[in-house]
């Protein structure tokens, strides 16, 4: 399991953790042991597929969710994979964020 608890995309109180819990697939961003944010992935080989990202109700509208996918993809880049964005919400985010382009495949259709 990768875990952080500090983020360069935006600040938080010390009480945010961030970490990659492979039992469950997905990238988790809990606040004060809550869990706030998780996105899901499928592990392949050479990749890691984002399937779809959810905020808790008590999370939502503080940009908790862009903490979570700046983590999840770094954390996938420094692993040597790529990444396959079927999740919206993580393609968005690529979209609108520099640095990642040349360790995405872009889903087709």
């Amino acid at each position: 399991m990768t875990e952080n608890t500090l983020s360069t995309e935006d600040r938080f109180a010390p009480d945010v953790t961030l970490r990659r819990n492979d039992a469950e697939h997905r990238y988790e961003l809990l606040v004060g042991g809550r869990l706030a944010v998780q996105s899901f992935f499928r592990d392949l080989p050479g990749h890691i597929d984002f399937t779809h990202t959810e905020t808790g109700q008590d999370f939502e509208g503080r940009g908790l969710g862009k903490v979570l996918a700046h983590f999840a993809l770094d954390d996938v880049v420094a692993t040597g994979k790529r990444v396959i964005p079927h999740c919206p919400f993580i393609s968005s985010y690529l979209r609108k964020h520099e640095g990642y382009e040349q360790f995405v495949d872009w889903p087709e259709g």
